[in-house]
């Protein structure tokens, strides 16, 4: 179970993730949309801030992210398996 501020975080995180996705299929059949291409832009920034905080906070969300600022450390945190990651 997340905390209101965790799950808030990840809520967020979701939310620009899906923005982004559309936002790759319309660019798919419209390429050169300019306005498209600064959007992307714009929610990548957006998502990158986002899983920086998260990793910051509750540990790290992506295995491309170590979590930590002074090294390796994605398997420090219960793994979603495990009962205290949950509850």
């Amino acid at each position: 179970m997340m905390k209101n501020g965790e799950g808030a975080l990840m809520r967020r995180i979701t939310e620009v993730s899906f923005a982004l996705d559309e936002l790759r299929l319309f660019l798919d059949t419209h390429p050169d949309c300019t306005e498209a291409l600064n959007a992307f832009a714009i929610k990548e920034e957006k998502r990158e801030q986002l899983l920086d905080e998260y990793a910051r906070k509750y540990g790290g969300v992506e295995g491309y992210r170590p979590g930590t600022e002074n090294g390796w450390e994605w398997n420090a945190a219960p793994m979603p398996w495990k009962k205290e990651a949950n509850g």
